[in-house]
């Protein structure tokens, strides 16, 4: 389930008509086949799954609800086990915008005997997937782009970000002013009540979980079970979640180093920590001098921290980070440095337009949802001030990005999250994307939820990904009686 989720998904399909038919007992949706056309192979895997798919019409403008309208498009795995059948459960998988419906199929056979109570609903967000899409057809991503070592790298950082929002703005003005955790909550009930439901069990990861709490905000008597898996600050909406998150990396880096200098003999970084330390920022350092040739890629020192990030997010992946510094070292020495699979498409998704769709929903989301400041010389400021606590992902955690250029600012304040709706939240100790203080943050603004959290563990995203029976256990138990625990509970591997 895990590489499923963490994989780039199809987005930015386009509609075309499909047979329909409205099922009675579910708000009058008009369910039809997934498959869109003759090269739509995520829409025959569907299908072949038994998935139904449809589409729900929301307003762009939720405060114009007669104005123009977009479409939400959804899936549905139904409860194989209908005698017990609890309800809907909605599935997120954070990014924000991460288009769900392809993994519907994997989901239903992860979730298990606590799912079969459920139909299990993949609902891509407003402007991602197969849903109405925003696409302003970007050369390349900046998320989790650096300002980089030196004045240099930050230029080209703000550069790119103006580029960036600027494509935008010629593209898709009608549509971003409406793109916002607070509007996909608003089509979250929409939903809902298309599916006939009186209240919304819902599963969201990561940014999933800001989700649930907006929803949950905005909409506290429709809740029924909630699960926010990798949790993020509520305080803390739009790209300023990013800015806190440098520490728990350089912690867990520090830690990864202390791994692979017990393995010098397979990997050949160094034999203490401090030494594969300096075989990272010696590369780091090199980036910043003349871009490495990675394969057909150019890998400067903007782009070189988020190739350590993907494999550090994870602490399965610590051979894989091994793998990738070394491949770097070889590059600063000039040697070949073929890329291996998941770096080349990490490479391709920073540095080239694949994923364009995705990408722009995902920063007009962020944007959306809390204003920032718009003068560079203020990031460049705050970066130079924490640069020695973190050298290579301060600079990533606060630098500039496309919203400090975005061609339009949010409609609306970002929604204060403080309620005593029932949850349940669950995190990995060393989480270092979303970490575990904002789990502990969000638990804080949800007074009446429960905290689960998985000691010693390095990973984004633990409920039946990480196997960990003591948190699925937890949860499952949770989805079918829907009775929170106890108590806050620490569960180990």
């Amino acid at each position: 389930m895990k590489k499923v989720f963490t994989t780039a998904l199809t987005a930015g399909l386009c509609l075309v008509a499909a047979p329909a038919t409205a099922t009675p007992g579910t708000g009058g949706i008009a369910w039809h086949r997934c498959t869109l056309g003759p090269g739509d192979d995520t829409g025959r895997a569907l299908d072949a799954a038994g998935v139904d798919c449809a589409d729900v019409t929301v307003p762009l403008d939720h405060t114009r609800p007669r104005g123009r309208t977009i479409t939400v498009a959804i899936a549905r795995s139904r409860a194989p086990d209908p005698v017990h059948r609890i309800g809907a459960l909605v599935l997120n998988l954070g990014g924000p915008a991460s288009p769900v419906l392809s993994v519907v199929p994997d989901a239903r056979a992860a979730i298990g005997a606590a799912g079969a109570r459920f139909d299990l609903i993949g609902m891509d967000p407003r402007f991602a997937g197969r849903s109405t899409p925003i696409d302003c057809g970007w050369p390349a991503h900046w998320l989790p782009r650096s300002a980089g070592r030196d004045r240099r790298g930050f230029d080209r950082t703000t550069a790119l970000a103006r580029d960036l929002a600027a494509r935008c703005g010629r593209t898709e003005r009608a549509l971003i002013p409406h793109a916002s955790t607070a509007n996909l909550a608003r089509d979250l009930d929409r939903v809902r009540a298309a599916l006939g439901d009186e209240r919304l069990s819902y599963l969201g990861y990561s940014q999933g979980s800001y989700l649930g709490a907006v929803y949950a905000q905005l909409f506290p008597h429709r809740v029924d079970r909630m699960v926010l898996d990798s949790a993020i600050d509520p305080a803390s909406p739009g790209t300023r979640t990013l800015r806190s998150t440098a520490p728990g990396r350089e912690a867990a880096l520090r830690e990864w180093a202390a791994w692979a200098a017990t393995r010098d003999a397979e990997h050949h970084l160094g034999t203490t920590a401090q030494a594969v330390l300096d075989t990272i920022h010696r590369v780091y350092a090199a980036s910043a001098r003349r871009p490495l040739r990675v394969g057909d890629f150019r890998v400067d020192d903007t782009v070189l921290p988020a190739l350590l990030l993907g494999p550090l997010s994870d602490d399965a992946d610590d051979d894989e980070l091994a793998t990738v510094v070394a491949l770097l070292a070889r590059a600063v020495a000039g040697h070949p440095a073929e890329p291996t699979e998941g770096l080349a498409e990490r490479l391709a998704s920073l540095l080239t337009g694949d994923g364009s769709a995705r990408h722009s929903a995902q920063t007009a989301i962020l944007c959306g949802d809390a204003p920032v400041s718009r003068d560079p010389e203020w990031y460049w400021r705050d970066v130079q001030a924490h640069r020695a606590a973190g050298p290579l992902f301060e600079p990533v955690a606060r630098t500039v990005t496309p919203c400090a250029a975005w061609p339009d600012t949010p409609r609306e304040a970002p929604v204060r999250v403080g309620n005593d709706v029932p949850a349940l939240i669950v995190q990995a100790e060393k989480d270092v994307n979303s970490q575990l203080p904002e789990a502990r943050a969000l638990h804080r603004a949800l007074t009446s939820s429960r905290l689960v959290v998985l000691t010693g563990a390095r990973t984004h995203g633990v409920y039946r990904f990480r196997g960990a029976p003591c948190v699925d256990d937890t949860v499952d138990a949770y989805l079918v009686s829907g009775h929170l625990p106890r108590t806050d509970r620490d569960c180990a591997e």
